[in-house]
């Protein structure tokens, strides 16, 4: 008996052991539970991995749909047309033009100042007229330099170049050097406007100058008895009375004891009107000890010109100071000595008092309308008036 109790273990440290292996299970139990700073680790890198592959995942996407738009287009500049097409003879025509009229002369002389500031001869004989009649020193318009005919000097080189500028024939709107031009108007280019060869005997076509030979082998007029083409002779001999007795007024003018003529310059204005009217009038020039202007009108004033295809051109002529007598003034006007204005010649008459100091508005005698709007498109107009002052 002794023996038994002494091999087995007491109760009571079975027990204590038993015990101590529930504690160390418990214990185990509860470490597999609570996770470790590995664990946590782990946990905690792993969504960050996730985000990382989506963030790539979406900017490779974000790339691929930049690469399928289109590429942005360059924004135009606003480039003046002007300075695109500018062609080197408009460039050329703006640096050789006339300072006072800003326009290339056609025939005429170029002038400069001392500074080289150039002027047409019909400009710088006008601003040398001016001068006289107000009594003053005449001056460059740009450099208000002095100027005179013993200063100016002419520059060659400059009439040189505008003369092998080209230009635009009116007829076939072909270009030609501007010394050339006329010359192809008149004689060679197949467009301009002719007559029948028959228009003697009352043919009136009037046609392209390629067209006459055509017509003129199709024209009925040579193959008319002469009973049939004496009307057109009458006419004709009419037109050749008016001009002789033209001619024979002239004579009679020319033998007028006070002959003056005046190279006058027509400048565009505007009325103060609620619808501003277009006029022309002149400065005022010195004639038989008197002062006058010369005023002209387009279409008598009427109201839309512009609507009208018809066009002409009426002028008067002005006294600007008094007189003690009556003034029998006959006049008429010619083309300026550096214009190329197309009028022909009809005389006036009027008796210029303190009373009816203005003539009444005469017809400018233009060949047709053509003229007319020429005339309209031109800065100035210069003409020559001639003035004639019968004896008392």
């Amino acid at each position: 008996m002794a023996e038994l109790t002494a091999t087995l273990p007491s109760t009571s440290s079975f027990s204590s052991n038993l015990i101590t292996a529930e504690i160390r299970v418990e214990n185990l139990a509860a470490s597999s539970s609570v996770p470790t700073s590995s664990s946590i680790t782990q946990q905690q890198t792993q969504p960050v991995v996730e985000n990382v592959v989506e963030t790539d995942n979406s900017a490779s996407n974000s790339k691929q749909n930049f690469d399928d738009e289109p590429e942005a287009k360059r924004q135009k500049m606003n480039v003046p047309k002007h300075k695109k097409f500018e062609k080197l003879e408009s460039r050329l025509g703006s640096v050789l033009c006339c300072a006072v009229c800003l326009d290339l002369p056609k025939k005429t002389a170029m002038y400069q100042c001392v500074m080289g500031h150039l002027m047409c001869a019909g400009c710088f004989t006008h601003l040398l007229a001016d001068s006289r009649l107000r009594d003053q020193v005449a001056t460059c318009p740009n450099c208000r330099v002095e100027i005179s005919k013993n200063n100016a000097s002419r520059n060659l080189a400059v009439e040189k170049a505008v003369s092998e500028l080209p230009s635009e024939c009116q007829f076939c709107s072909q270009e030609f050097p501007r010394a050339t031009l006329e010359h192809h108007e008149r004689n060679e280019c197949e467009e301009r406007p002719t007559e029948c060869k028959y228009s003697l005997i009352g043919c009136q076509w009037n046609g392209p100058m390629h067209g006459a030979k055509e017509h003129e082998s199709q024209c009925a007029h040579p193959k008319k008895s002469g009973a049939d083409v004496m009307g057109a002779l009458k006419d004709r001999e009419a037109h050749h009375e008016e001009e002789k007795k033209l001619f024979n007024c002239l004579v009679d003018l020319l033998s007028y004891e006070k002959i003056t003529f005046n190279d006058l310059r027509l400048q565009s204005y505007r009325t103060d009107e609620f619808i501003h009217k277009l006029f022309y009038e002149t400065t005022r020039f010195s004639a038989f000890n008197h002062q006058w202007i010369v005023k002209a009108i387009v279409n008598n004033s009427q109201r839309d010109v512009h609507q009208t295809n018809d066009r002409f051109m009426t002028y008067q002529v002005a006294l600007k100071t008094k007189t003690q007598h009556p003034l029998s003034i006959h006049f008429f006007v010619l083309p300026g000595p550096f214009s190329d204005v197309k009028v022909n010649t009809k005389i006036y008459k009027h008796d210029f008092t303190d009373n009816e100091n203005e003539s009444t508005f005469n017809l400018l005698p233009l060949p047709d309308t053509a003229e007319c709007n020429r005339l309209l498109a031109a800065k100035t107009i210069n003409l020559r008036l001639v003035m004639f002052l019968a004896s008392n």
